[in-house]
């Protein structure tokens, strides 16, 4: 049976080395979970793995990954289980943008977006719904945007990709359900990033006009609401996409 808290829980957050899933991953060992970070930069991803055992006092694995290859994913899931046994949350956060017109957009662009962004969300899913059917619990949180809802222009691929996470989440929440496990999804709006970094001071006022609450968010907005999903405080909730974006989308 899952247990009431974090303490000990053994969470895998993909693309976790930096910026969103760093703070997940961060605010999850806040709770006590055990956490696995994964990502594509493997200098980088050991540095957090240490960071986060020697900050908040739990187990921490660094795995390299590219979740858009179905063997990486079970290496993944595979050193995950050899090191605590179990896996009771998976928090599906690595992505990437390739923006580009629809006229302009290349295939090579398309492709890389759907790939790691769609495909390596269903590669994660379905590996790691295995350990949680045997278990029977777990707790699927996947990162889709703002975009999957409203669409964005010059976005087309990473709109698509995030819409597919979102049916995704539906569809695997009804299949899963029976064996205790819950899925759901988050939709952050405009986060401040180092993507958002790049941003200038024009183009960042032009976003907070449109944002109700006048700000873009921060990692930790995000943070937050993965820590909820992943506690018995979410019990009852699945096959949601809890919208993190400021009022910019309702």
């Amino acid at each position: 049976m899952c247990e009431k808290q974090l303490l000990n829980k053994a969470a895998i957050i993909t693309g976790s080395a930096q910026g969103i899933g760093k703070s997940v991953a961060q605010a999850l060992a806040a709770k006590g979970a055990n956490i696995v970070i994964s990502d594509i930069d493997e200098k980088l991803s050991l540095e957090t793995a240490e960071e986060i055992a020697k900050t908040y006092g739990v187990l921490t694995l660094s795995v390299k990954a590219d979740v858009s290859k179905y063997d990486d994913v079970e290496n993944l899931v595979k050193m995950t289980l050899d090191k605590f046994q179990k896996v009771d949350i998976l928090i599906n956060n690595a992505g990437i943008t390739k923006d580009n017109l629809i006229i302009r957009m290349s295939e090579a662009e398309w492709d890389s977006v759907i790939n790691i962004n769609l495909k390596g969300v269903f590669n994660c899913i379905k590996s790691v719904s295995k350990v949680m059917m045997k278990q029977r619990c777990g707790r699927i949180i996947n990162i889709a945007s703002v975009v999957g809802l409203m669409g964005n222009a010059g976005q087309i691929n990473y709109s698509a990709s995030k819409g597919g996470v979102i049916a995704m989440t539906k569809t695997s929440a009804r299949e899963l359900s029976s064996r205790n496990i819950n899925v759901n999804a988050i939709a952050p709006g405009f986060i401040r990033t180092r993507m958002t970094d790049t941003l200038s001071e024009e183009q960042k006022k032009k976003l907070t006009d449109i944002i109700p609450l006048s700000r873009l968010g921060e990692p930790e907005d995000v943070a937050k609401a993965a820590v909820f999903l992943s506690t018995d405080d979410s019990a009852y909730i699945t096959g949601q996409i809890i919208s993190v974006n400021g009022g910019m989308y309702m």
